[in-house]
């Protein structure tokens, strides 16, 4: 009989689920790191919420731990490099707390709106000041969403129920899908030109920190107010406690934060403008109980069949022989769509070679989530994203080919848009060592890494001096450079390795100084 262990304050039905199908459950409520740590390791299923971390000292400890649940979506709160090397499934229960995190960024975008807070802190204070908390109503405003997944879809129709006008801004969504929800898709600097309402609906990842900073409050709407109940780091606060004291935009509303809790001396804590929550989000009854009876379902569908829902690591992947062109897969994909412009409309891996007589299903549901997962981050998995590309409107297909012209297996990933796309190759030379081989009609030759640079220019000479230099002068480092071109004279393009991601200043001097065609900043998760 298997035995799990929940660590944290989930509802009692999910310990119910688990024993009525027979499963061992000890629910001991939030457990501290220690005490964790040194209960796990005879349990091969642990569920946890976001409050306890599951470390890499807990994972470890974990001796017989088969997979790890969250009760909700972010699996921020647990090691998932360290789950996946010990083999352990990290799967989460993204669907159950939908409503309840739409429902509470509408709430803050009123209660700012409306200055709530404020005039309820003034009536208890014995004050009655109906003229200094005069607020903006929605109907006839623009709602911009960054972010158009589940959530931010919630979202719109809300702003559609209120009459006000909806835009949103979400690069991996084709115009198609976003006219079914009646919203109109708007490049990032349009969006923040034109709303009145600024909701924020993506993940925290390599592309998204800092996305709002003092640039982006600089080109908001001085009436513009700020909502962001998706992770805390997204918003520079420092930068927003500073555009709301100098009137930069008018109202903002905080339901995470760069750290929780925050600390006391946050200055925005001070700041009347803006409403604050402490993660309340997904804290609803409704909500609790729909994640944990989730995570208890699908813990009953591994331990009785072995069927994996919401995965949001590779651990579930049995078959050796493919596991490394998995991994492949999503890079390939995730530096296709990242070297793209506009809405994906399909996706299509041709295996060739030795690979073709594969079973790759996992393989290719890696590369789609590699495609989906820089704007949607854990709502996609390797599970889930042929289902997630079908309800995007993204068409998913496969070909097969025996030969593979100087490899004995290759895989090549094309991400089609409104706007073109790009291709993307790749094989493992001696079945191990992953290499990327050709974007668009350039051979290459380099390994994937976490933080990359693309550049394609004209044929002329001193190009690579120059990008060298600036990257040096603003302390990123080369670690490995890779040069190709179409013929002499004609276009050429630079792949380079990074120790660190470029920043965009790096990457604004590069582009004064080299007048490139293209060039992309590539962040693999």
């Amino acid at each position: 009989m298997p035995k799990v262990l929940i660590a944290d304050e989930v509802a009692e039905d999910c310990a119910r689920i688990l024993r009525e199908a027979g499963i061992e459950c000890d629910h001991r409520g939030k457990m501290k790191p220690e005490d964790l740590k040194l209960a796990v390791a005879p349990y091969e299923g642990l569920i946890v919420r976001s409050a306890v971390k599951v470390t890499k000292e807990i994972v470890e400890a974990g001796r017989s731990l088969k997979i790890v649940g969250r009760a909700g979506i972010g699996v921020d709160n647990i090691d998932q490099e360290a789950a996946t090397r010990r083999g352990i499934i990290v799967m989460n229960a993204p669907l159950g707390n939908v409503t309840a995190a739409a429902e509470h960024a509408l709430a803050l975008l009123l209660a700012n709106a409306r200055n709530v807070a404020r005039a309820d802190a003034s009536m208890r204070a014995g004050r009655w000041e109906r003229s200094t908390h005069t607020g903006v109503q929605l109907e006839g405003k623009t709602l911009g969403i960054v972010g158009l997944g589940k959530i931010g879809g919630c979202m719109a129709a809300y702003g559609k129920a209120f009459h006000m006008r909806v835009v949103a801004y979400d690069p991996l969504l084709v115009r198609e899908r976003a006219e079914v929800l009646g919203v109109q898709l708007l490049e990032f600097d349009k969006l923040l030109a034109e709303a009145d309402f600024v909701t924020i609906h993506v993940p925290l990842n390599e592309r998204t920190k800092g996305m709002f900073g003092a640039g982006e409050f600089a080109r908001m709407k001085k009436t513009a107010r700020l909502v962001n109940t998706s992770r805390g780091g997204i918003v520079d606060e420092k930068a927003l406690h500073e555009a709301l004291l100098s009137g930069q935009i008018a109202g903002a509303a905080l339901d995470v934060f760069e750290n929780e809790p925050p600390p006391k001396d946050l200055p925005l804590l001070g700041n009347e403008k803006v409403t604050l929550t402490p993660h309340l989000a997904a804290s609803t009854q409704e909500a609790q109980l729909q994640v944990a009876i989730d995570i208890a379902h699908q813990f009953v569908d591994y331990f009785r069949s072995g069927v994996v829902r919401n995965a949001t690591n590779l651990a579930s992947i049995g078959d050796p022989s493919i596991a490394l062109y998995v991994r492949l897969a999503e890079d390939l994909g995730s530096m296709a769509v990242q070297l793209s412009d506009g809405g994906v409309r399909g996706v299509e891996i041709t295996y060739m070679g030795q690979i073709a007589g594969f079973d790759v299903d996992a393989v290719t549901q890696a590369a789609v989530k590699g495609v989906l997962h820089p704007a949607l981050g854990d709502e996609v998995t390797v599970v889930n994203a042929r289902l997630t590309a079908k309800e995007r409107g993204v068409s998913v297909a496969e070909e097969r080919r025996k030969d593979a012209r100087n490899y004995k297996s290759q895989m090549i990933v094309r991400v089609e848009t409104d706007r073109g796309g790009r291709l993307v190759a790749g094989t493992l030379f001696e079945g191990k060592e992953p290499r990327i081989t050709q974007i668009n009609t350039l051979d290459i030759d380099l390994r994937p890494s976490k933080y990359m640079l693309f550049i394609q220019y004209p044929d002329v000479p001193g190009v690579v001096g120059k990008v060298g230099t600036i990257l040096g002068n603003h302390g990123i480092n080369i670690a490995r450079m890779e040069v190709g071109r179409t013929g002499r004279g004609q276009q050429a393009a630079i792949l380079l390795t990074l120790d660190d991601a470029a920043t965009a200043a790096a990457l604004e001097e590069i582009r004064k100084s080299v007048q490139p065609l293209d060039i992309r900043s590539v962040v693999l998760s």
